[in-house]
């Protein structure tokens, strides 16, 4: 699938507080901690858990989310297929969503019992 400014701009526009609890509410079910939920988006975004919740408290948009963020250096390694999107295939003009598709690809490998030290990529 090809990803368009459309689809970038209406991911942008969402809430991030209102997506969070659809991300823990799979994880919760499939046996997750929320340690571990965090650990992944820490690992991911830089935010620690006080500023995570800061974000969530000014309902801020993925846009703000993810333009604060310190995506970590190795995130080029998230690769695979989310929603009909292959990660490593979204054009660099569409970052954005290719930031969001890579934190999603990270909670549906926490969410499957993927071990975290596979989660964490390393180079």
């Amino acid at each position: 699938m090809k990803v368009t400014a459309a689809k970038e701009d209406k991911v942008a526009q969402m809430i991030f507080a209102s997506i969070y609890p659809h991300y823990w509410n799979r994880l919760e079910k499939n046996g997750r901690t929320r340690e571990e939920f965090h650990q992944v988006i820490e690992w991911f975004t830089g935010y620690n858990e006080a500023q995570l919740q800061a974000l969530i408290d000014q309902k801020v948009t993925f846009q703000t989310f993810f333009k604060e963020a310190t995506i970590h250096p190795n995130a080029h390694l998230i690769k695979g297929v989310v929603c009909g999107y292959r990660i490593e295939e979204i054009d660099d003009e569409f970052e954005l969503y290719r930031q969001c598709r890579q934190m999603e690809k990270l909670i549906d490998e926490l969410a499957k019992g993927r071990k975290m030290e596979k989660i964490l990529r390393t180079s």
